[in-house]
């Protein structure tokens, strides 16, 4: 049950790959705010759904050497990008690095979240289990978006933008299932987990997502798409009582 309950999740981020590939060629036009849109949304999750929870839960040291190593571990993908010849469809070089990164981010990002589910779900508080499955699953719509942007503008298809933001929620239903066997050792953890993910993806919105962004020029375009999608996942906290 609790396999399949991760597995849910993680097709929920497919659903937020749709918007994108709906809009078409129009999604040229929109791309400023497009690449706002994800900053926005992962802005706000690293902070509210991140490093709030973690630093509830754990130390300030242990959160801030998990940021510490999330930072490290964006820097290092990004110079490794930088520095071999990566092909992702027809993209290569630097060309390829925003569809990587964004992928790659967000696919470690959901490792926390995988235990999270785990561990309300081996609570004996009632319905804690349901709702923190249902936030998640809820959080993974906007993530499912920000996966596809950068996707999209690299020319990939609708079904291959889909299924990469399914997968970026892969690890989720296996860390569930391996939390809920092993969670006090994974409470543990779960701060410096939380503050790493949080540090890979406020590197990312930095260093790749708000460049992107403003690249053309167009800075009211790309305000307006981060203004609504930290507005989004505000409400969406909001809602759920994150």
């Amino acid at each position: 049950m609790l396999l399949l309950a991760g597995s849910a999740t993680a097709l929920a981020t497919g659903l937020g790959a749709v918007p994108v590939f709906m809009l078409g060629e129009r999604s040229r036009v929109l791309r400023p705010a497009l690449w706002g849109f994800a900053g926005g949304t992962m802005g706000v999750a690293s902070v509210v759904g991140l490093l709030l929870p973690a630093l509830d839960d754990g130390s300030f040291a242990e959160v801030a050497g998990g940021v510490a190593l999330g930072v490290t571990f964006m820097l290092a993908t990004r110079r490794f990008l930088d520095t071999h010849d990566v092909h992702v469809g027809g993209m290569d070089g630097r060309r390829a690095r925003p569809t990587v990164l964004v992928f790659s981010v967000l696919f470690v990002h959901s490792v926390p979240e995988g235990l999270a589910i785990g561990t309300a779900y081996a609570s004996e508080t009632a319905g804690l289990g349901l709702y923190v499955i249902l936030a998640i699953a809820l959080q993974n719509v906007p993530e499912g978006t920000s996966t596809a942007i950068p996707m999209d503008a690299a020319g990939f298809g609708r079904a291959q933008q889909f299924w990469a933001a399914v997968l970026t929620s892969a690890p989720q239903p296996v860390a569930a299932v391996v939390a809920f066997l092993a969670v006090e050792q994974v409470e543990s953890l779960l701060p410096i987990s939380f503050g790493f993910a949080a540090g890979a993806m406020l590197a990312l919105v930095a260093l790749e997502l708000v460049p992107q962004a403003l690249a053309d020029g167009r800075w009211r375009g790309a305000l307006l798409g981060a203004a609504a999608g930290a507005a989004l996942m505000l409400l969406l906290a909001a809602l759920l009582g994150v």
